[in-house]
């Protein structure tokens, strides 16, 4: 038997060590890189779930959702797609690529173009914010353009008067992907409500007029300022139809030092996703119920009980019924109503219906 008795191990050039021994009582104490799983507190950083399809064109003056949990906003005189891409970083399947259609070369003052990315309030509670003991956090991610220069990146605190950090980072080649990060400051005056409401907005800026340029950086969290959010840019991504902007490996973890993308795989990220938005297809059959003669409801479970009682949006036309080998004329789709874990739909029937009797949808 060998033995092997020493009080600490540390690397060679380190200020201190990974390793220590309590000579009393034979405890160790390691100071780790924090690469352990579910880090990160981004959903989809990854971006390899894109439910609502493989392409957008943002609306101006809304906000449009993309690919999941990210969401594109804009007031600008251009226009762009927003898709799922396969150029991605070594390690990486997908990013998201912003590419733009038609050129606004001279943003207004109260114009801009923006990614953003919204992380719920109760996933965020033990960071500890507005209390002695707020802990840090590093938000990262990988970016590449053909667009060289500075653009800004605002975190936003929306519980307490929508408070912000902001940053700039400089795409310095062109073409490459390079890997940003940030460390944001614990806010010991800043409560995050323990909801199912926004806990922080993270925006990455495209383009901005001066309305949202003209302050300063802001390391800690101070209260919100238009001309904070993101000072310091200086790219205009919309100005050429040339451009393109990705993103992926998008982090926000727990500490003050970046560590290596916490990888999920395609499933627990889909599963995550479900929670804010899900695509049913009922294609293969329901069975409804004829509660009066000309009305027809059946029910959907969803997938995972999501953030909120959810909106219904039909994407594919009328459906097809039948009650006791007999076509139902099927008029119109009422999509009914829905709690966080069932959807109810209504169907308007105008011929051979009859009360009672259940139907095949």
């Amino acid at each position: 038997m060998s033995e092997l008795k020493v009080n600490s191990i540390k690397g060679v050039g380190a200020a201190s060590a990974a390793i220590t021994i309590n000579n009393s009582d034979g405890t160790v104490n390691a100071n780790l890189n924090n690469n352990v799983g579910n880090k990160n507190l981004i959903i989809n950083g990854a971006m390899q779930i894109s439910q609502r399809g493989t392409t957008f064109t943002p609306a101006n003056n809304a906000e449009t959702y993309t690919l999941d949990r990210f969401a594109a906003s804009n007031t600008n005189d251009g226009a762009y797609t927003v898709s799922q891409s396969t150029t991605a970083p070594d390690g990486f399947s997908n990013s998201l690529k912003v590419d733009i259609t038609t050129a606004d070369t001279s943003i207004g003052s109260s114009q801009f173009a923006q990614i953003l990315h919204k992380v719920e309030a109760q996933n965020l509670q033990h960071l500890a914010f507005g209390t002695s003991a707020a802990k840090n956090c590093v938000l990262s991610f990988y970016v590449r353009s053909n667009k060289t220069g500075n653009y800004g990146v605002a975190v936003l605190q929306n519980d307490n008067s929508d408070k912000q950090v902001t940053f700039q980072y400089t795409i310095n080649s062109a073409d490459t992907w390079e890997r940003k990060s940030f460390l944001i400051i614990g806010d010991t005056s800043g409560v995050i409500n323990n909801d199912n409401g926004r806990g922080f907005d993270i925006h990455f800026g495209l383009a901005a007029g001066n309305t949202f340029t003209s302050g300063s950086l802001r390391s800690s969290f101070t209260t919100f300022a238009n001309g904070d959010l993101f000072a310091g840019q200086s790219v205009n991504l919309l100005d050429s139809t040339s451009n393109e902007w990705y993103i992926t490996g998008v982090q926000l973890e727990l500490g003050s030092v970046m560590t290596d993308f916490d990888h999920k795989s395609a499933a627990q990220e889909l599963h995550l996703c479900l929670r804010y938005f899900n695509k049913k297809n009922p294609q293969y059959g329901r069975i409804g119920q004829m509660y009066t003669s000309s009305a027809i409801a059946f029910t959907m479970d969803l997938p995972c009980e999501m953030r909120a009682s959810p909106t219904i949006t039909n994407e594919g036309g009328l459906y097809f019924a039948r009650q006791n080998g007999v076509a139902l004329g099927l008029t119109a789709i009422n999509h009914g109503s829905a709690d966080t874990t069932t959807a109810r739909i209504g169907l308007d029937v105008s011929s051979n219906g009859a009360a009672g009797e259940s139907a095949f949808i």
